[in-house]
């Protein structure tokens, strides 16, 4: 018996942009071994379908909708897409977001602003708003789970800033909150992965070097992977963590608790 059989689930941003597993692909495979039916949301119905192939081919039900989630329209089609396959929503992962070109605030552009906002803050704002309802319908609550990083907990410093990701990562906090506050009494709860270092193909672009340098601030000294991230949102969707909302899970090899002190 799977930890989330009998749910459905949809997960945005389900599809890699590159070889290998990103966190939105680990919390598809995991969704659906786990025996939960999962809605692949992704703007690339081509990469969905082969996301869709590996779960089916693993035994698992999956199905792919294509849609920019950062529109209203398509998010409303999405909302009814799941309800006309699956008669019912149990979990919601909101894993669409985007970096932009690191900057200061005295250097941040606006066009660079508002597509962040957009795309990191309207998208999981949007999908919250339609998959509420369903949840409601469907009995039993529900399990809203967003995905920030740690660049929205903490203060990070570096040479080139990153002023307008770092304010969108927290404003993502703030609707965690929100939502779970609004709908604790019907049991509809709301959590946020806070993602430390992980090795994503998102990540891998930006080279050895620089995956070296993040390596090496965390306190484990390992990367994480997509798997980490994965794991963790099949404990916040499933009935194990029934009781928890409102809570920030870094999953971060310790780096969001842990300093290093001068002796």
């Amino acid at each position: 018996m799977g930890r989330l059989d009998g749910k459905v689930a949809i997960v945005t941003g389900a599809a890699p942009r590159g070889q290998g597993v990103g966190n939105g692909k680990a919390m598809a495979m995991l969704f659906a071994r786990e025996g939960a039916k999962v809605l692949l949301v992704n703007r690339s119905a081509e990469r969905a379908e082969e996301l869709r192939r590996e779960i089916a081919g693993e035994g698992g039900e999956a199905s792919v909708f294509a849609a920019d989630v950062t529109q209203a329209d398509q998010v409303a089609a999405m909302a009814e897409a799941v309800q006309e396959r699956y008669g019912r929503l149990d979990v919601l992962a909101n894993n669409v977001g985007v970096g932009a070109a690191p900057g200061r605030v005295e250097e941040v552009s606006d066009e660079d602003w508002h597509n962040l906002l957009h795309v990191n803050m309207t998208s999981a704002m949007l999908c919250s708003r339609a998959a509420v309802p369903l949840m409601r319908e469907s009995g039993g609550g529900g399990s809203i789970i967003n995905v920030s990083s740690i660049a929205g907990a903490l203060g990070l410093i570096s040479s080139e800033g990153a002023a307008a990701y770092a304010a969108t990562k927290s404003g993502v906090h703030g609707l965690t909150l929100s939502i779970a506050a609004d709908y604790a009494t019907e049991g509809i709860r709301c959590n946020c992965i806070i993602i430390g270092s992980v090795n994503t193909p998102m990540v891998a672009r930006l080279g050895e070097e620089a995956r070296e340098r993040r390596r090496q601030m965390v306190p484990m000294q390992t990367e994480g992977t997509g798997w980490d991230i994965g794991w963790a949102a099949v404990y916040l969707a499933s009935d194990e963590a029934r009781w928890v909302t409102g809570v920030f899970l870094p999953v971060d090899g310790g780096l969001c608790a842990l300093r290093t002190w001068p002796r």
